[in-house]
């Protein structure tokens, strides 16, 4: 991979863009050259379009040029966290109208006393029932009443609803009854955005299953809108290709299917981040790591086990607390409200809390003089001296040191009766317990050891923080990669066309009927078989994974559990249940190989694999680095000496394979700073990332 700044604009590229809370990143790939130019603006929250052109314009790239536009976006979780969607309808069977709102009876945190039960996206008074119903074997119970559904669609015009979500029971088995409600909804009122589950999940649990519904629903006309601006846009800018968004597999998926499926978008940004973690373990020879990724307004992690993604079924989106259930496969990632634009804060309490409140890009940190006045995390480490107020984003964006002291002293310093330096320092004290918690939840909490994974840190303000975050959870090593402030961006074009199917199926494993358990697999596959032939990609090759979800007899909740095709056409019952015992060990710390096993629902992966982008080798230098490296030295405070002290600081770009740099010391690049602690030993990779060696924690 050769990354650049600028140069001469390149021919049929590959484009990807992500949009953050606080930047936009684009990245751009050129196949036949192998050079990739890279751009990072602020994010235009009025305009997103024009944040995109505008990181385009930086990398020195045309759309006129590139084949393909990949992208990811916040616009769909920051839609649900915001409560900003459309105003939706529900449809469901008659008798379950609350269903969505009682939820389930169990609380994610059981002993937390200030725990708030979930708010439905959609409130009662729009919630309507429909006459019908499905056994759980997909028979007609109560045939549909298509003159009861014809009379809610009046009601529904005479509330001028934007989006109606369609839930009725046992639609898994069966989808007649959803299909033709959604048909006379569609006709009754074309201008609405109208989900039914059955397309989004085929899965059993009608509380999520409608919860997921709905997301889709609330989110439908505006990211459906979202993606149809983008698409106009890049295409009056003269682009010819194909446009793929990044689902929250983290794989690719059509612009069109995107938008009847805005609900495969909720982590779009942070999934492309995670694969990119894993293109890097690859190559390194990694098996096991934490991504990191630390942007402006969020802090995210997931986790690469034995070379795989983890993912996960199911997940809760919107708070730990007061989150709502979205049943659709996604990578397995935890994110806190802590970014560099995290706003810090003295409670009426008079503690010290850092965000989730985001300066965002506009008005930004009281440092970028764009009108903020309240201190941030990117504050702090400019009063502590780890960021350069004239080398920020290479330069091109000159930091007041002046108003970050300013803010801090007057919202932190003040309040809490200490001087400006130790307010900043107790600001990262804070964001650093935070983010180690979203690393601990994402692997400790899954039942694997932190402490013996390498972190993988990236975002724009991950490697501010990368070594602290080590300490603070025990880990021995921390990798910067490359370009961290665009790894997300960099991450996408490492991604695959990628199609999940999911079939609740309830079969105990000793009776298992293989012959149609075959045919399911064979369906599903079918299915994304054509998704990939017609995308209009012609990728090198197509994969197919299998996987079950398998609990014990008696259980409530099953674990996904990874097959090989090989084990039904032997039907080797013994192999599934030896393996499923293995997954329930590792992910709940004991398993019971006398108990009974059931499959509970059947999972299918359809993959086309696109051509990925090499990683140049860098050029082996001495271990030392050259004198030109070496940017000077300026005082950086760090609590782990207590003190400031005159700290060298290394231009990245001008460091070489088999450099090694002793903390304390700086890292400088165009988008990002890593810091080294001291004590923590730096090497220089074969690939030009940044090893970290941690040293031990003093404080």
């Amino acid at each position: 991979m050769t990354t650049r700044q600028t140069g001469k604009p390149l021919s049929r590229t590959r484009l990807a863009a992500d949009i953050g809370g606080t930047f936009t990143d684009v990245a751009a790939f050129d196949e036949k050259s192998g050079r990739m130019l890279l751009g990072k603006a602020l994010s235009t929250p009025s305009n997103l379009e024009q944040g995109i052109t505008r990181g385009v314009e930086k990398a020195n790239a045309r759309y006129s040029d590139a084949a393909l536009f990949l992208h990811g976006s916040t616009i769909a979780i920051n839609t649900m966290l915001e409560r900003t969607g459309a105003k939706t309808a529900l449809l469901i069977t008659e008798g379950f109208r609350d269903i969505y709102e009682i939820g389930r009876i169990n609380r994610p945190d059981a002993y937390n006393l200030f725990f708030r039960k979930h708010v439905p996206l959609v409130e009662r008074a729009l919630r309507f029932e429909v006459k019908e119903r499905m056994t759980a074997e997909g028979e007609v119970y109560i045939p549909l009443d298509e003159a009861g559904v014809h009379a809610i669609c009046d009601r529904l015009e005479a509330l001028a609803v934007e989006a109606v979500a369609i839930l009725l029971l046992h639609c898994y088995r069966n989808p007649d009854h959803e299909q033709r409600v959604k048909r006379i909804v569609r006709e009754r009122l074309p201008r609405a955005f109208v989900s039914a589950s059955h397309e989004l999940s085929q899965e059993y649990r009608e509380f999520e299953r409608c919860s997921t519904v709905v997301a889709n629903a609330y989110l439908g006309p505006i990211v459906s809108r979202y993606i149809a601006n983008i698409d106009a846009h890049i295409k009056e800018s003269g682009f010819r290709g194909s446009f793929l968004l990044v689902q929250s597999t983290g794989g690719l998926y059509e612009s069109h299917q995107a938008q009847g499926q805005c609900v495969r978008m909720l982590e779009s940004g942070p999934a492309a981040g995670v694969i990119g973690a894993q293109a890097l373990c690859r190559e390194m020879d990694l098996g096991d790591a934490v991504a990191f990724d630390m942007g402006g307004t969020t802090a995210k992690a997931g986790v690469i086990y034995k070379g795989e993604v983890l993912t996960t079924g199911a997940a809760l989106i919107g708070g730990y607390n007061q989150a709502l259930p979205v049943q659709i496969p996604m990578v397995d990632v935890f994110e806190v409200g802590t970014g560099g634009g995290s706003i810090a804060m003295v409670d009426d309490s008079g503690a010290l809390r850092v965000g989730p409140q985001s300066a965002g890009a506009e008005p930004g940190p009281a440092c970028y003089g764009l009108g903020g006045t309240r201190p941030t995390v990117t504050d702090a480490n400019l009063v502590l001296g780890r960021l350069g107020a004239d080398r920020f984003l290479g330069g091109e964006m000159k930091l007041d040191v002046q108003a970050a002291e300013r803010a801090i002293q007057e919202h932190v310093a003040k309040p809490l009766g200490v001087d400006v330096i130790h307010a900043a320092d107790g600001i990262l004290r804070i964001a650093v317990t935070s983010m180690s918690y979203a690393v601990k939840a994402v692997s400790t909490e899954r039942g694997l050891d932190a402490a013996a994974f390498s972190l993988i840190a990236y975002g724009g303000a991950g490697p501010l923080h990368a070594s602290a975050i080590a300490r603070e959870i025990g880990q021995q090593r921390f990798i910067v990669p490359r370009a961290p402030g665009h790894f997300c961006a960099f991450g996408m074009l490492f991604s695959d066309l990628r199609y999940d199917y999911v079939k609740t199926w309830f079969t105990r494993l000793d009776d298992a009927p293989f012959a149609e358990i075959e045919r399911i697999y064979e369906a599903m596959i079918a299915e994304g078989r054509k998704a990939v032939d017609g995308s209009g990609i012609r990728p090198s090759r197509v994969s197919v994974a299998y996987a079950a979800d398998m609990r014990y007899v008696g259980q409530e909740h099953p674990v996904t559990v990874d097959l090989s095709p090989s084990v039904f056409k032997r039907r080797d019952r013994e192999a599934i249940k030896k393996h499923f015992d293995e997954v329930h060990q590792l992910r709940y710390g004991t398993c019971a190989p006398e108990e009974r096993a059931e499959i509970v629902s059947l999972r299918a992966t359809v993959t086309g694999v696109m051509k990925k982008p090499p990683l140049e080798r860098f050029a082996r230098g001495a271990r030392s680095p050259v004198a030109a490296a070496e940017r000077g030295r300026r005082k950086v405070y760090f609590a782990e000496l207590g003190k400031a002290v005159f700290t060298p600081t290394f231009a990245r770009d001008a460091l070489r394979a088999g450099n090694r740099i002793e903390g304390p010391a700086l890292i400088e690049e165009h988008a990002s700073t890593t810091v080294v602690l001291p004590g923590d030993r730096l090497q220089v990779d074969e690939f030009g990332n940044l090893v970290i060696e941690v040293g031990k924690r003093t404080r």
